[in-house]
């Protein structure tokens, strides 16, 4: 079991980096099927690695490094393609929470300090709604593109006329509270941090 899950964290490794060519030769529905499939695969492997109890140092550095290189990755795909301010504003702002967190972990694991994911509410802290909201919002955005590029003519059903006609704002609402839920879980890290660092005083 340890193995699979470290497996999934890898097979997002990969996913991650799979993204950048099915972008670049606009192949939309490989790009939009690999992130879910990697969005998938992050539930996944947290909950068998609690469940049967498989959690492991390199198993979280696995999917720490996983769940950053798929959400940065996807986000500067989308600012490409989206170069609207209420997309790019979001994405430059979590994009620059990624990284100031990490530089706190960094700090941190250099006083051999853990600040790990706060899991004092399970699945539903706030940085597991956070990735969720990210998911969600950015696979939104991916199948939208998949879904312009793939229909040329009039559309004939209803069911997939509303569905089209609510998707963007599935995913602008889906970005925004994303960001919401990525810097108050930002504040939560600042917050822990300072905590930690008087301790070291």
């Amino acid at each position: 079991m340890k193995a699979l899950v470290n497996s999934l964290s890898i097979f997002r490794i990969v996913a991650a980096f799979a993204i950048i060519p099915a972008f670049l030769f606009q192949m939309h529905w490989t790009l939009f099927v690999l992130f879910s499939l990697a969005g998938i695969s992050d539930f996944f492997d947290g909950y068998l690695a609690k469940k049967y109890k498989v959690v492991t140092k390199i198993g979280g550095v696995l999917d720490h490094i996983g769940d950053k290189l798929l959400v940065i990755n996807s986000m500067i795909i989308l600012a490409v393609v989206m170069r609207m301010w209420f997309v790019l504003i979001p994405i430059i702002l979590m994009v620059s929470r990624e990284i100031y967190v990490s530089g706190l972990r960094e700090f941190l694991g250099s006083q051999k300090i853990e600040m790990p994911v706060d899991s004092k509410n399970g699945y539903f802290s706030m940085a597991k709604v956070k990735t969720f909201l990210q998911m969600v919002s950015v696979g939104a955005f991916f199948l939208l593109i998949a879904l312009g590029s793939s229909i040329t003519g009039p559309i004939s059903g209803k069911a997939l006329l509303y569905f089209l006609i609510a998707l963007p704002y599935i995913c602008i609402w889906g970005l925004w509270l994303s960001f919401a839920a990525s810097w108050w879980s930002g504040g939560t890290y600042t917050y822990d941090f300072i905590k930690k660092i008087k301790k070291l005083k």
